[in-house]
């Protein structure tokens, strides 16, 4: 199975909470850092793979309660975002929004290839193996560097599932169901 993500499962603009996402009209592409300088900027940790759609972005939510707000001025560097949104004028106006998560809608998500999917796409499936055999739920997604590996909670017992094209066999978002083929040893 070409996997989600350059050919392979990979985390695709998700909170690192992924499991908050379930059931979410929100995806999170951002976590809001500290402030930086002296006109109510403040620097944001990247969490998507597409950092260049903060360019594009007029509105953002943020925090939990999605609290709209508009996007003033964003400047993209290689490893975060600086973003003014408008209100925000001075280091302590920024500074409550610290830890806070930056928001787009799930209609706004960019799209992806063929076997690529998002992480709030994941979590909720049902696994099971290619013989049949139930295993659980996807309830959390680690992010490794690598390969994501996908958290399986069922039958009292967690299993961990690299999302990797040798065990991934099957996504079937219309069933809820994932299809894999266990590695020697994984069960």
């Amino acid at each position: 199975m070409p996997g989600p993500g350059e050919r392979r499962p990979r985390r695709r603009e998700a909170p690192p909470e992924p499991a908050s996402q379930v059931g979410t009209d929100f995806l999170a592409v951002g976590e809001i850092a500290a402030p930086h300088g002296v006109r109510g900027y403040f620097r944001v940790r990247i969490l998507t793979d597409f950092p260049q759609r903060f360019k594009k972005l007029r509105q953002v939510y943020l925090g939990e309660e999605h609290r709209s707000c508009e996007v003033q001025a964003v400047r993209v560097l290689p490893d975060r975002v600086l973003m003014k949104i408008v209100g925000v004028d001075t280091p302590e106006a920024a500074r409550p929004l610290g830890g806070q998560l930056v928001y787009v809608p799930v209609a706004d998500a960019m799209p992806l290839g063929e076997g690529e999917y998002y992480w709030y796409q994941i979590i909720g499936l049902e696994v099971w193996t290619q013989s049949g055999q139930h295993l659980g739920k996807v309830t959390d997604i680690l992010a490794t560097g690598s390969n994501d590996v996908y958290i399986v909670q069922g039958d009292g017992r967690e299993v961990l599932v690299p999302a990797i094209e040798d065990v991934i066999a099957e996504v079937d978002l219309v069933q809820g169901r994932l299809v894999i083929t266990p590695l020697p040893g994984m069960l």
